[in-house]
């Protein structure tokens, strides 16, 4: 039977509507393909969406959320969701009341963090303290979803970009413009992009096809639309992620396999924390931080507090990461994995970088470091510290409950630690 024309009209519309409601709940690697992404899925063609919760006046042009980051998060955060799910990067409020974690753990760390803040009062006679949640990453702002900008910094530590400018789109080019070529080269025009390549199964770029750089990352000359006072000097790094990156580390380790460049791509915001004008390098780190084989032997050794029984073939933790120093990225896929089967640790071609320390977005610690900096002991007495054990001195819980301090640990049993585990600069310190 031959539709009518109010069917005809009808039908064009309803792919539009799945199109959009399939861009959120697909893969959404599927979504950017390693470049730019459906326009309707980011931009209402006609006007801004009706209904925004958000505070923002100028919305020129026409997103789907209040500004950039609400509308990155509108694929990116789903409410009632409470287990990994690989393209999240944040928890919903209600998801993460009191007590509870947030559920994301990708290798960036979960945005939910910001969230969280904690105090705690003396004991024993000791001095209490706080961890304002603004101080457990980046603070990106989203008004719908009520992230803000960090109020106790107006700049980017090290560096000059402003606070309340940033946004997921401040380091992430939502177009997708820079691509990887055959050559190992980075631009942003030529051979289009055939899809993602940030993972162990992604294609290979060829003569006449290139792939997207590692996450969407922005590269030389990059600026957001939201700031560009300071366009980018360096290109995103060589990586390779496993495709299931999002997941609790209870049963093996997340690998991503992380080769060279990224101190050098966190310069761009932050060059005099890598030594640039002005700086000095706090702790070292780049592609010309080598690890010593002294660092390396320790690195290779250490398992736990006291036990330096380890060796090189599987002493990697995804808690101490490293750049394998290459960007041969037959040599990057065949080391990330999620299975932790890929357990090799460094050598002297190896370098520390920024990532070895912090998470990309936030962690349940200050200045988004991998494990609490600031305590004695990451495991007391054979368990995470948490407020409910009135055992633990307040100094070592630090407000936090028990399922938090694991969630930081990425749900590793504390058997994998000693049973009064010091801090994790050991790995590669080996002092205690």
């Amino acid at each position: 039977m031959a539709r009518s024309p109010r069917n005809r009209q009808f039908f064009p519309l309803l792919a539009t509507l799945i199109l959009v409601v399939t861009t959120c709940s697909d893969p959404v690697e599927a979504f950017h393909s390693g470049g730019v992404g459906d326009c309707i899925g980011c931009h209402s063609m006609h006007r801004p969406d009706p209904g925004q919760t958000g505070t923002g006046t100028d919305n020129s042009i026409s997103l789907t959320g209040s500004d950039p980051g609400s509308t990155c998060l509108k694929c990116h955060l789903a409410v009632g969701e409470k287990r990994p799910t690989f393209h999240l990067v944040a928890t919903a409020d209600g998801d993460m009341p009191s007590g509870v974690p947030p559920a994301q753990l990708s290798p960036g760390g979960d945005f939910g963090w910001l969230k969280k803040s904690y105090r705690w009062g003396t004991w024993g006679g000791e001095d209490g303290g706080s961890s304002p949640g603004e101080r457990h990453g980046h603070n990106i702002v989203a008004l719908d979803y009520r992230f803000a900008a960090d109020t106790g910094r107006t700049t980017a530590p090290g560096g000059t970009f402003p606070s309340n400018s940033l946004s997921c789109i401040s380091c992430h080019d939502p177009h997708g413009k820079y691509r990887r070529l055959a050559d190992g080269s980075i631009g942003k025009t030529g051979i289009p992009i055939q899809a993602s390549g940030s993972y162990n199964t992604s294609p290979d770029p060829s003569g006449d096809r290139a792939v997207g750089v590692y996450r969407l990352l922005g590269g030389k000359g990059y600026a957001s639309s939201l700031y560009d006072g300071a366009p980018f000097t360096a290109d995103p790094p060589a990586a390779v992620s496993p495709e299931n990156y999002n997941r609790p580390e209870d049963h093996g380790d997340t690998r991503v396999a992380y080769g060279k460049g990224m101190s050098e791509w966190c310069s761009n915001c932050h060059p005099a924390q890598l030594g640039g004008t002005g700086g000095g390098k706090t702790h070292p780190a780049g592609n010309d931080i080598k690890f010593s084989s002294a660092v390396a032997a320790n690195y290779n050794a250490y398992v736990a507090s006291g036990n330096l029984t380890g060796n090189p073939s599987t002493s990697y933790s995804s808690m101490v990461p490293f750049e394998m120093g290459t960007a041969d990225y037959a040599l990057l896929k065949g080391t990330a994995a999620s299975t932790g089967s890929q357990r090799a640790g460094p050598g002297t071609s190896s370098n520390v970088m920024c990532l070895s320390c912090h998470r990309a977005h936030a962690s349940g610690w200050d200045h988004a470091m991998r494990w609490n900096t600031k305590s004695e002991f990451l495991v007391f007495n054979g368990k995470y510290p948490g407020v409910e054990d009135i055992e633990v001195p307040s100094r070592i819980s630090e407000g936090r409950a028990r399922a938090e301090t694991r969630k930081t640990h990425y749900d590793r049993p504390t058997t994998a630690y000693a049973t009064y585990q010091r801090s994790l600069c050991n790995k590669c310190h080996a002092k205690d």
